[in-house]
């Protein structure tokens, strides 16, 4: 089947490869010339383990390819998926701008039967929106659906998560698009979810929200830990064992962060407002997210005047095995102790370059080990496994004082005592 996919973020490229790898005949569109050129020869916008491989196998096996003409692609495909941004407004709403430039597009350029399936996260009746935006520009009298299919992939796993998801969700009220997507997704053997279209786009966010909301519980639980001596990482097992919670999403640590949760959680909060429900509890999930990491600044504070010392960073991205600084919580810690008058000084294995951004006047480093030289204390933000596996012999003899703090519980507090190491960790005692 020709399918065409119009937005190269994380959403767009997941997309394109997996139906590439499926076999369909696959044309990716960003307006973005640059980013295109450098696609069709294989260089790729986002870090995403795997991501390069299938781009440049699929390319070379004529399944995929890449414009930055979306005319093209709304001709080409027969099933076109817009994975465009949706960004936040000041507000905390949602901006659809680029959905609606797209339907837009679609209908003037359509000349026969299309599938146009909404795969980013917006808020429900935006489908119901983008129907009468194409019915009211369309320029030819060519019939079309609309089908909610949201992704529900994770930065560092987007290509597993798609290829292999936990469920595929197709909102809307076409038999005909039912079909067509369902010989789509069938090969994925997973379980097909069929409602109308604004359960799917609320499927989308309730879960997103679900999430932020487990993490910003296990958080707060930290915060009582560390007052009455338990161990978060103890009441987490327990926990976890329960069938009706799950052990995923039970750690505690800084904060979520990424484009996906922050942006979500305010979302559905203002389209709960929109239909006059005060939805508290996601307020006090938003709320305790943004109080951990002042939390975690504060227990710096506590142990060291920052002011004229030096401070070593490992991790930047907002989580492991990805480049992704969207309100990383990384950019808040950081700032706020270079307002308190701290030398920074950083490494990542990826969001280096992206987080040349967002962090200004500090210090980045090409290894751990170049941050932990000289530095009065070293902070871990993200959890990526090249820390987890450091030489802490190394990492002591290159401290000015033995002091770490971990905002992601890496390393185990008596192994840390052992070593001689003052170890100050998220929900559990200090050493």
């Amino acid at each position: 089947m020709k399918i065409s996919v119009i937005g190269s973020g994380y959403v767009g490229m997941a997309t394109v490869v997996m139906f590439a790898e499926l076999g369909h005949d696959v044309l990716g569109a960003d307006i973005d010339k640059d980013k295109i050129e450098k696609l069709n020869n294989g260089i790729m916008p986002i870090f995403e383990p795997g991501l390069k491989e299938l781009v440049i196998k699929n390319i070379e096996e004529k399944r995929l390819r890449f414009t930055h003409d979306n005319k093209e692609a709304i001709e080409h495909g027969e099933v076109i998926f817009i994975c465009v941004g949706t960004p936040p407004k000041a507000t905390g709403e949602t901006d659809l701008k680029y959905i609606i430039a797209v339907a837009k597009e679609v209908a003037e350029n359509m000349s026969s039967y299309k599938v146009i399936v909404h795969k980013s996260t917006v808020p429900v009746e935006t489908g119901e929106k983008v129907k009468k935006i194409i019915k009211d520009n369309i320029k030819e009298n060519s019939e079309f659906d609309v089908v909610s299919n949201p992704e529900f992939l994770r930065e560092g796993t987007a290509i597993k998560d798609t290829m292999e998801p936990d469920r595929v969700v197709i909102g809307t009220d076409s038999e005909k698009a039912i079909e067509i997507m369902k010989k789509l997704y069938s090969p994925l053997k997973a379980p097909i979810i069929i409602t109308d279209i604004r359960s799917a786009e609320l499927i989308k966010h309730a879960s997103n929200a679900f999430l932020a909301t487990k993490i910003s519980f296990m958080n707060s639980v930290s915060r009582i830990c560390e007052l009455t001596g338990a161990d978060i990482e103890k009441v987490a097992e327990g926990m976890g064992y329960d069938g009706r919670i799950g052990n995923r999403f039970l750690n505690a640590g800084i904060g979520y962060g990424g484009f996906c949760f922050p942006k979500d959680v305010q979302a559905f909060i203002k389209i709960a407002e929109q239909y006059n429900y005060d939805f508290e509890i996601l307020k006090g999930t938003h709320n305790v997210n943004e109080e951990q990491k002042k939390h975690f600044v504060n227990k710096i504070k506590e142990k060291i005047d920052v002011k004229g010392k030096t401070i070593g960073v490992l991790g930047l991205a907002f989580k492991p095995n990805t480049d992704d600084m969207r309100f990383a919580p990384s950019i808040y810690i950081i700032n706020e102790l270079k307002k308190l008058g701290a030398k920074i000084k950083v490494y990542d294995p990826e969001a280096m370059e992206r987080s040349k951004e967002e962090l200004k006047d500090i210090e980045f480093c090409n290894e751990p080990y170049d941050v932990c030289k000289d530095s009065d204390l070293l902070l871990t933000l993200t959890e990526w496994d090249e820390f987890k596996k450091i030489d802490l012999k190394k990492v002591k003899s290159l401290l000015k004082n033995p002091l770490i703090i971990d905002g992601r519980n890496m390393y185990n507090p008596e192994k840390m005592k052992k070593e001689g190491f003052q170890y100050i960790s998220i929900g559990r005692k200090s050493v």
